[in-house]
């Protein structure tokens, strides 16, 4: 039962949360953890689950597990977002550059920004992945006589050539923590090193973790569980939930924290 323990304990690390969701006139899909306005409408309750039915006739033990509704109203969203197709190729590159999941940066930029490239927060993070000028400095990005460090990073290649570099940093920095990478990738990783190696007992960073962790849950592929038992039984995997607001603030690296990554890129 190993296989299936490990299984269950990627499910599980998941936080629990309703996901609301409204599609704007672009045809772009916003997620959150609460109802923000009247616009939101309930997505995915918590309590979903994945379950396999009845064990296969001819007694196999290796079953697919069945896709939810969720998951597959979710898939549709990015299918039919505009924004989401036209950046499509940059999450590939940045996915097979870096050694991330395509699917978690789909997650991490639906709960950004929605995949609206020009957005911009009250603190200055920018664009697709919301990067703050001075985090992209540190990463390769200059500012010249044509365009500024902000201006420059509202092109989807830069921002998240970027985005993913930092985020490839953080996963290194935490290994095997992936809600450790993104609490730091909200709040900083000074502020999830001061919290004891734990996420910051702030809502917008909890939310914030538990929006990129559900939607990252619902855009995996669907698993294949082999059971060792040589009797099939019923199997079912509870869906973790969680969501959040979007529009997340990328704090800037401290200056006394020095990156795995020394190449830099220039733009």
């Amino acid at each position: 039962m190993l296989v299936l323990a490990l299984l269950l304990l990627f499910w599980a690390q998941s936080a629990r949360a309703d996901v609301w969701v409204y599609m704007d006139e672009k045809g772009d899909a916003h997620f959150s953890t609460r109802q923000l306005d009247e616009r939101y409408e309930l997505f995915s309750h918590s309590g979903q689950g994945f379950d396999t039915g009845a064990p296969p006739a001819d007694g196999r033990t290796a079953r697919e597990v069945a896709v939810p509704t969720s998951q597959r109203r979710l898939q549709i969203f990015f299918d039919v977002s505009p924004s989401y197709k036209s950046v499509r190729h940059h999450l590939r590159e940045a996915s097979k550059r870096h050694d991330i999941d395509l699917e978690l940066l789909q997650a991490l930029i639906a709960t950004e920004s929605g995949f609206d490239a020009r957005a911009v927060s009250p603190r200055g993070a920018t664009g697709l992945m919301q990067i703050m000028p001075a985090t992209a400095q540190r990463y390769g990005v200059r500012a010249d006589r044509r365009s500024t460090v902000q201006a420059k990073l509202f092109d989807p290649d830069v921002n998240i050539a970027t985005g993913a570099r930092y985020l490839a940093y953080l996963i290194k920095l935490f290994p095997g923590q992936l809600e450790l990478a993104l609490a730091a990738y909200n709040a900083g990783e000074g502020a999830v090193q001061r919290a004891g190696n734990r996420i910051p007992n702030y809502k917008e960073t909890q939310d914030y973790v538990a929006t990129v962790m559900r939607l990252y849950t619902l855009l995996k592929p669907p698993v294949l569980v082999t059971e060792l038992r040589s009797t099939p039984q019923r199997l079912r995997m509870e869906l973790p939930g969680g969501a959040a607001r979007r529009g997340n603030m990328l704090a800037p690296l401290p200056s006394t924290v020095a990156t795995n990554d020394t190449t830099e890129r220039d733009y």
